[in-house]
C-alpha cells in the first residue's frame, strides 16, 4: 500500500462536521486560528465574543474536521462553500471580493450548480509549523522546488489531509469546479502535490495579501494521476473517491465512506 495513505490513516481522520455541535467545533476552531494564532487582518478578536468566527456563507456550506488521531484533538477545518439553494445566482466570496482576469476564466460558462469555494482552511499552529517553514523559505528567496517535506515527516503536510476531505465533499455534493481567494504561498504549498489552483486575477488585500483561483476538479486530478500519483491515490482513495465524469474512476463517486473519512451528525 502506498506509504502517504498508511501514514494518513494512522494520524489523522476526516470528520464529516454536520451536527450543531461539530459545527460548534468548527467556528470555535477558526476563531483560534484566525483571532488569537494568526491575528489575522479582519479577525479581531473583541467582534467574536462567543469565540465562534463564522459568516452568512456557512449556512450553504459542507466542513470538515481534521482530526488528529494519537491525541484525538481536531486540528483543522475547512469549508466547501455550495451553491445557496435560496438564491442560486448569489456570488461566491472570490466573485465578490477580487477581480478576474476575462483573458483568464469566463464565469459566464460555468456550470454554477456544479461550482463551489474552498475556503477556511486553518490547522492549529503546532500542527502549521511545516506551512509557516515554507512561507518563510519563500520570503527568504529559497526555491520551493528545494524545500521537500516527503523527507522530513511520514505525512507531508496537515493540507494535504485537508484535501482530502475537501475533494470528498466535492464528489458527495457534485463540484467539479472550484474558486478560493489563498495566499499564494499557500497554492505554492499545494501544488507539491498537484493540488495548485489556477491563478485568475491580480493579487489583492483581502484578510492581507491573496490572489482569486480557480481550477477544474476533474482536470487537477487527470493531471494528479499522472504526475502525482502518490497523492492521487490518497486523496481519491485509489480512485474510488472521484468526479463520475473522471476517467480513471474505479467506481461511483462515494462521498464519505472511503479511507479514514467519518460521517458524525
Amino acid at each position: 500500500m502506498n506509504d502517504i495513505v498508511i501514514a494518513f490513516n494512522e494520524y489523522f481522520e476526516i470528520i464529516d462536521a454536520r451536527s450543531p455541535e461539530l459545527l460548534r467545533d468548527v467556528f470555535h476552531l477558526r476563531y483560534r486560528v484566525y483571532c488569537i494564532e494568526q491575528r489575522a487582518p479582519g479577525f479581531d478578536a473583541s467582534n467574536y465574543p462567543t469565540e465562534m468566527e463564522s459568516d452568512s456563507y456557512d449556512r450553504h456550506s459542507s466542513h470538515i474536521l481534521l482530526r488528529h488521531r494519537p491525541s484525538g484533538e481536531f486540528v483543522g477545518t475547512a469549508r466547501l462553500i455550495l451553491p445557496d439553494p435560496l438564491d442560486p445566482k448569489k456570488l461566491f466570496p472570490t466573485e465578490q471580493h477580487t477581480q478576474f482576469d476575462p483573458t483568464l476564466i469566463d464565469t459566464s460558462r460555468l456550470s454554477r450548480q456544479n461550482t463551489g469555494e474552498i475556503s477556511r482552511l486553518v490547522v492549529i499552529r503546532r500542527f502549521s509549523r511545516r506551512r509557516d517553514e515554507l512561507f518563510h523559505a519563500i520570503e527568504n528567496g529559497t526555491s520551493i522546488e528545494k524545500w521537500t517535506p516527503a523527507k522530513q515527516r511520514r505525512f507531508p503536510h496537515p493540507m494535504l489531509a485537508l484535501a482530502v476531505g475537501i475533494i470528498h465533499m466535492s464528489v458527495e455534493h457534485n463540484i467539479t469546479h472550484w474558486f478560493s481567494v489563498m495566499e499564494p504561498a499557500l497554492n505554492r504549498l499545494l501544488g507539491l502535490y498537484g493540488l495548485q489552483l489556477d491563478p485568475i486575477g491580480p493579487i489583492i488585500d483581502h484578510h492581507g495579501l491573496r490572489q482569486p483561483y480557480y481550477v477544474n476538479l476533474i482536470e487537477m486530478l487527470e493531471r494528479m494521476y499522472k504526475d502525482y500519483n502518490q497523492y492521487w491515490e490518497l486523496v481519491t482513495d485509489y480512485g474510488r473517491v472521484s468526479p463520475i465524469s473522471s476517467r480513471h474512476v474505479s467506481g461511483p463517486g462515494i462521498g464519505f465512506s472511503a479511507l479514514s473519512v467519518k460521517a458524525e451528525r
